[in-house]
């Protein structure tokens, strides 16, 4: 490869990480908006959850279209129609903040959904493409990280910019407190969507005969489908029902309400600290002693990340750093290989919420909020997995068949909700559990059922 073709490569995933950061910081604000949403427009709890079915059932209805988009566009003008449709949605959230109107409101929360699917959909599959097929979950889980550390920030500032507005009164929070996060968006993801039309981006062919029955072919692209339901599901089901958990008295210790949301921020900034482990254990650094250097810095950043979003309280950041450790630690007894370590992580993933569901106060607490470290690698583990082997032709389209099963966010926090009712909250995470089981299986069993012979393609992307 010419030091040109690099350059152009590394401008690329700088500007797709960019993209990343904003589809993460928008799921992640909406995620944790709903409590807010409820004060606002005096609802209830079932109205409230509304704001996660709105946003949630976008990946149901536009995720295949938006693969057709993608293919037909290119992953550069289907990423800039996306920023444009997230812009505009977020503009619209003013005038239903004005009116008082929720429905207008849960509208605009579909229409920007659409152009987080649009960019989920494009950005995927580009990030697997920019380089080597063997270091593509390793640039995932950097992307990623980015992603994630959006979706640490999205909480903090819910409690920046809307929470202290309403303490500050003694009051519920207003609809008018809403209004700041959302334009501040706008304005952001606008000014983003011009810079990424002006520049130069690498141009991935999708020439080929690829289409949609072509790519159903393919059984471990179905079952990592399925693997994203069931992981979406999990990590969005355990991050709404962390805040209302832990501050059950007995529970998670019956902590304050904004102690909770940074609990439900930190949990989110687990999945980063993971993600950046996983991009340099699955990365294409050969010296051992230089990718413990790069983790040494990851593991000062998690306890910077711990003190700064709890309080800078010196013990709970200690406690944080110690599980970010043994997430290292373990991450290295997959090898290097993305299903031995997809394996692990949801086995420790599934122990932890069995050990919360099991046990009372700070034990409970913590083994939830860590679950989001283990989570980390899930999603871009999933996904290359999943893509591993298609068509060129064919990538872009099974990332729109692939993200609709995102649905599981809007399907299994319901579910936990019902069990919570019948049995309490603390036994609702029983859901999530079953939901690493099935991502077990596919990571050792799932991930290597290929095509019959017949049906395998002459020729691979290099994915």
């Amino acid at each position: 490869m010419s030091n040109q073709d690099n350059n152009t490569l590394k401008v690329g995933m700088v500007f797709i990480s960019m993209i990343f950061f904003i589809f993460g910081f928008v799921t992640t604000f909406i995620i944790t908006l709903s409590e807010p949403v409820r004060e606002a427009f005096d609802l209830s709890f079932t109205q409230a959850a509304l704001v996660n079915s709105a946003f949630f059932l976008t990946y149901a209805l536009f995720s295949i279209p938006s693969g057709t988009v993608v293919k037909r566009m290119g992953y550069k003008s289907s990423i800039v129609i996306g920023l444009i449709v997230i812009a505009g949605a977020s503009f619209l959230f003013f005038p239903a903040i004005q009116i008082e109107s929720y429905l207008l409101f849960l509208g605009a929360i579909f229409l920007l959904a659409m152009g987080v699917v649009l960019l989920q959909t494009a950005a995927n599959p580009y990030v697997t493409e920019l380089g080597p097929s063997e270091t593509a979950s390793g640039r995932l889980n950097l992307t990623q990280s980015l992603n994630s550390i959006a979706t640490w920030l999205a909480p903090l500032l819910i409690v920046a910019l809307i929470i202290p507005v309403a303490d500050a009164d003694i009051t519920a929070v207003a609809p008018s407190d809403l209004t700041t996060p959302f334009m501040l968006i706008g304005v952001v993801v606008l000014v983003i969507g011009i810079a990424v039309k002006m520049i130069k981006l690498p141009e991935l062919s999708q020439e080929g005969l690829g289409n949609f029955s072509s790519t159903f072919k393919y059984k471990h692209m179905i079952l990592g489908a399925f693997g994203i339901f069931a992981y979406v599901g999990a990590e969005v089901g355990i991050g709404t029902t962390i805040a209302s958990y832990i501050v059950e008295p007995g529970l998670g210790g019956g902590i304050s309400r904004e102690l909770a949301i940074k609990f439900v921020g930190l949990y989110w900034a687990g999945a980063m600290i993971g993600r950046l482990f996983g991009a340099i254990s699955l990365s294409d650094v050969k010296d051992k002693s230089k990718k413990h250097l790069m983790a040494l810095g990851v593991m000062i950043w998690a306890f910077i990340v711990g003190y700064v979003t709890l309080d800078f309280t010196l013990n709970m950041a200690l406690i944080f750093l110690g599980f970010a450790i043994a997430n290292y630690l373990l991450m290295q007894l997959g090898t290097g290989k993305a299903n031995k370590v997809l394996a692990i992580f949801a086995f420790i993933a599934a122990a932890l919420a069995i050990t919360s569901m099991l046990s009372s106060g700070r034990l409970a607490l913590w083994t939830i909020v860590t679950i989001g470290l283990f989570n980390s690698i899930m999603f871009p583990n999933i996904f290359t997995l999943a893509v591993k082997g298609l068509e060129r032709s064919e990538v872009g389209l099974a990332s729109g068949i692939i993200n609709t099963l995102v649905v599981g966010g809007a399907v299994i926090p319901p579910i936990m909700g019902a069990v919570a009712d019948l049995a309490g909250i603390q036994y609702s995470f029983i859901v999530p559990v079953l939901c690493y089981v099935y991502i077990i299986y596919f990571a050792l069993i799932g991930s290597n059922i290929k095509p019959t012979q017949e049906q395998t393609p002459t020729t691979t992307s290099g994915v």
